[in-house]
């Protein structure tokens, strides 16, 4: 099986500006998460704008369902900020695709110490390949159904919905 995976951006592929004591974009830490991930399934890769996912417009959203929906992959991992992440999976659910889609980030930055990234990347690989089609949230160890998740802002996770 092949896997496509669309960078988006978010606080995982930010990075530390230590001269402007700031997170910002720079190339994607991707090609690196999938060497060090040692993933064997034949995975495509794909670069979006990277951005925020505060900053994100329909249009951005728009681009990353016309990227699934012409994808010859069934499997579609997205790594996108955690903010509105929800907001674009209501998009690709909403659009029926027969694709397992899986939506994933981080809290904190890949190339900051005790992210999250990597593992929140192998987790989502792994289940993009085996899920039934449909839209999916894959965070810290957990799957969630497009339609009924949310992020606890306080508690810093996802969280199922009824």
């Amino acid at each position: 099986m092949s896997l496509r995976i669309i960078a988006t951006g978010g606080t995982f592929d930010k990075h530390y500006d230590e001269i402007a004591g700031q997170l910002d974009f720079g190339a994607s830490h991707l090609p690196q998460v999938i060497s060090r991930a040692r993933i064997t399934a034949e995975v495509a890769l794909e670069e979006l704008p990277l951005l925020d996912s505060l900053e994100m417009q329909d249009a951005d959203r728009q681009r990353i369902l016309a990227s699934c929906r012409d994808s010859s992959q069934r499997a579609i991992v997205i790594v996108h900020g955690t903010d509105t992440m929800q907001l674009t999976a209501q998009v690709l659910g909403q659009a029926q695709l027969d694709k397992a889609i899986v939506l994933t980030g981080a809290m904190i930055p890949y190339e900051i110490a005790n992210s999250d990234a990597l593992f929140n990347f192998g987790f989502a690989c792994g289940v993009a390949q085996v899920l039934q089609p449909g839209v999916y949230v894959a965070m810290n160890g957990q799957v969630f159904a497009w339609d009924k998740v949310a992020k606890n802002r306080s508690a810093g996770v996802f969280e199922q919905t009824q």
